[in-house]
């Protein structure tokens, strides 16, 4: 699969529409002085890919890769990307930690899911990404940060938290007039929601004042706003 050019110098490695697959978007924010990768696709299989596409489209190699958050299909391509700076909200690390030290594999999965049968749709989608274990490691952040955070490309990172992660942030970079926003305006997953949680529309209106003109979450297809289609 190509990379989608989304703007200026933003590209797409599209989402999985199939909701069982649980593999979102990955961004390449291109840049001479090293590209950013937004999410490390949800295996390493899936980060292989991504990275013969941005070395057939020749673009700059990563130099950083930040997540959105931390959970699975965001972070499980981590291992296969070499030589980049992972970089992170400060909350991801211990969750992470622990993630890390968990004895991932397909028995494993099974027996999660007997014990806990509501984990069932995440970890079936971890079995389909996964077919071989070979090397599989959760990688924590190399580099966090609370707050804000330019990266020596102009790309901001911003915390913005909300129900789906304590560590949601976006990625904005405002000389494509992008924001990538992961999942932060996303319910719970299944398994840790509560009554009737559903989309946080206060996120979104809080997202929206940003004025850019496109934004991306990781699952559905990138949106562009009214009135800044043409004469930017």
């Amino acid at each position: 699969m190509p990379l989608q050019h989304l703007a200026g110098r933003v590209w797409l490695w599209p989402h999985d529409p199939d909701p069982d697959a649980i593999r979102g978007c990955v961004a390449v924010i291109a840049d001479d002085r090293g590209s950013v990768i937004v999410d490390a696709g949800n295996s390493p299989d899936q980060a292989r890919r991504i990275q013969q596409a941005i070395a057939a489209e020749q673009l700059p190699a990563p130099r950083w890769l930040t997540y959105t958050h931390n959970h699975w299909d965001h972070t499980w391509g981590a291992c296969a990307w070499e030589d980049v700076e992972i970089v992170a909200h400060s909350a991801a690390t211990a969750i992470l930690e622990r993630e890390a030290a968990r004895p991932w594999s397909h028995a494993y999965l099974r027996d999660q899911v007997a014990a806990n049968p509501k984990l069932g749709p995440s970890f079936r989608a971890r079995a389909l990404a996964m077919a071989d274990w070979t090397g599989f490691k959760v990688v924590p952040p190399h580099r966090t940060f609370d707050g804000t955070l330019t990266l020596p490309t102009g790309v901001r990172l911003e915390h913005v938290g909300g129900s789906h992660a304590p560590d949601s942030l976006i990625v904005i970079d405002d000389e494509s007039s992008v924001a990538l926003l992961g999942d932060c305006f996303y319910p719970p997953p299944f398994h840790e929601r509560e009554g009737d949680e559903s989309t946080d529309f206060a996120m979104v209106r809080r997202l929206m004042k940003t004025g850019l003109e496109w934004y991306v979450d990781a699952h559905s297809a990138p949106r562009r706003m009214a009135g800044r289609l043409s004469g930017r």
